[in-house]
């Protein structure tokens, strides 16, 4: 297992990994981080002993998505090697993973951090668990596929809610949208995943993995092409001074004074 400054990964059982992200407080992405997760999926993809996997967040925040003040500043540039769509072409690699996954979002997952937090196939979350696609009110078309995966999972009007106002979801109203599937105090979330995860590990593998897969047939295929039309959409809107005056708006910590250009 290839070591990372920014990832700490540890065996919890004999079947269970977890995947810890260490970007504190924020935990911002970027395309390198995503890589550095794909590439870690990747090898315990290979590693039979690996059952199921917790992906994970050390502080306060699970992620809080991508910087716009620094290396995100990019992320609409189609010119850049590390803009959005290299960073959806990492995700995809995270989808592709064949063995189950529990995410313990211990915090808000915000923005593309919400994107990173559809990835497992459970959520287990605190009250202090905040989702948020907030892209909206940064002026942009929501990224990371969140705009297919998430109305899959919570259904069309639950994710028009989220996706048209940015609204902030809290963890019990997510257990009630069916964005998480256990509530638990702030202190057990990360344990509580790993249970979730060893109870999971426990049954015949290839059966878990073969269900698995069949449930989620096409969703990879269709993630590529949707990724490829959010990236389009995000190209354009960036340009807009709608999405100068988002950044600056949530930047600033004030509602945006949108004008439709």
């Amino acid at each position: 297992m290839t070591d990372y400054d920014d990832l700490n990964v540890q065996w919890c059982g004999e079947h269970v990994v977890v995947v810890e992200i260490c970007r504190p407080p924020t935990n911002f992405f970027d395309v390198e981080l995503i890589k550095q997760l794909a590439d870690t999926f990747e090898t315990l993809e290979r590693n039979d002993r690996c059952r199921a996997v917790v992906l994970a967040a050390q502080g306060r925040v699970f992620c809080a998505g991508a910087d716009f003040s620094g290396s995100g500043a990019g992320l609409f540039d189609e010119t850049s090697d590390h803009n959005a769509l290299s960073l959806y072409q990492e995700a995809i690699r995270l989808y592709k993973f064949t063995k189950p996954v529990v995410g313990a979002i211990q915090g808000p997952a915000i923005g593309g951090g919400l994107g990173l937090a559809l990835v497992p196939d459970f959520r287990v979350v605190c009250h202090e668990t905040r989702f948020a696609a907030n892209f909206v009110q940064l002026g942009v078309h929501p990224g990371f596929g969140i705009s297919l995966v998430l109305p899959k999972l919570i259904g069309e009007q639950n994710a028009k809610l989220m996706l048209l106002t940015g609204r902030r979801i809290k963890g019990e109203e997510a257990l009630r949208f069916g964005l998480a599937d256990l509530l638990v105090d702030a202190e057990e979330v990360q344990s509580a995943a790993i249970e979730f995860a060893t109870e999971i590990a426990q049954c015949a593998p290839l059966a878990v993995e073969s269900t698995r897969s069949t449930m989620r047939s096409g969703l990879v295929e269709q993630l590529a092409s949707h990724l490829e039309h959010e990236f389009a959409e995000q190209v354009c809107l960036a340009k807009t001074l709608d999405h100068k005056e988002g950044v600056t708006a949530v930047t600033e910590r004030r509602p945006g004074v949108f004008r439709r250009g």
